[in-house]
């Protein structure tokens, strides 16, 4: 017999799935938040269909966008005005990067499909000295931490999916993003990664199944 609680989450997914929203999308004010009033150039990783990527141009006298697959940036090109001061290539995160030092380097929810310590070094090479890095990612639950937390983002998620589609024939659609894939690190692991490569970076863990990680090259 299925237990009350299975039962529960079970009916929790279906609800979820019916009532979709973007949770990385969730963070993008948040990232603001971090970033200095007026920079010159910022570098999206990941950028996806471009959503960040054009908010950055709020802060940001240049925009870069740079993703893996040619179909999404494809797509981001089209939903991006031509006035727009944001560009985006297909390119890899570790090797293509479009050349230069960076004021603002955001990367959300694709650090998971790189190699940790390689990306932020990478992405430490990039950033120009005072700069900011602003990571929101996924990691694997292991400790109790994660499990009252994912407990908690549940219902939340759940409301949330409710209000955001509330009054719609059809759920809200959410951002065309590239495949993804379950994060293999740890939380703990994380933050002993980034303190390695990026000494003093802020990480902590957020709702909806995600971290965050800010720091500022000296």
């Amino acid at each position: 017999m299925t237990s009350l609680p299975h039962r529960v989450l079970r009916a929790l997914d279906r609800f979820n799935a019916a009532h979709p929203w973007d949770h990385n999308a969730h963070y993008h004010r948040w990232i603001l938040r971090q970033l200095p009033g007026h920079c010159h150039t910022a570098l999206d990783v990941g950028s996806g269909s471009g959503d960040l990527a054009r908010l950055l141009t709020t802060r940001a006298d240049e925009v870069h966008g740079v993703d893996a697959d040619p179909t999404i940036t494809a797509r981001a090109r089209e939903l991006t005005a031509p006035a727009t001061p944001v560009t985006f290539t297909a390119q890899d995160a570790l090797t293509g990067l479009p050349a230069g030092a960076y004021d603002v380097i955001t990367c959300v929810a694709a650090i998971h499909h790189l190699p940790f310590a390689e990306a932020l070094t990478v992405f430490r090479r990039h950033l120009a000295p005072g700069g900011t890095l602003v990571l929101v990612g996924l990691s694997r639950p292991t400790t109790p931490a994660d499990y009252l937390l994912g407990a908690a983002a549940s219902p939340l998620n759940a409301a949330i999916g409710w209000l955001k589609n509330k009054g719609r024939t059809a759920p809200r659609p959410v951002s065309m993003t590239a495949p993804t894939r379950p994060a293999d690190m740890s939380f703990p692991d994380v933050v002993r990664g980034a303190r390695a490569v990026l000494p003093g970076a802020r990480v902590r863990r957020r709702l909806f199944w995600r971290y965050t990680l800010v720091w500022r090259h000296p």
